[in-house]
């Protein structure tokens, strides 16, 4: 979940003002460089591994429609 989700998420379902999560979520990136890191580059790595799954599916569905 990116900064922006979470902002989302809580404004939606917590009644948390979105300038609020920022707040703390900016806070915490401070704090805690190191999860922020790792949480991050665990967030784009499957988000690459999703792409790269959708791809391969598209190919397979283009290449069973042409059998």
């Amino acid at each position: 979940m990116s900064k922006e989700e979470c902002m989302e998420a809580l404004s939606k379902h917590a009644n948390i003002k979105p300038v609020i999560t920022s707040t703390v979520w900016d806070e915490l990136e401070k704090e805690n460089k190191e999860f922020f890191e790792a949480y991050l580059e665990g967030r784009d790595q499957r988000a690459t591994e999703i792409e790269k799954r959708q791809r391969i599916q598209k190919k397979l569905n283009t290449f069973s429609s042409t059998q």
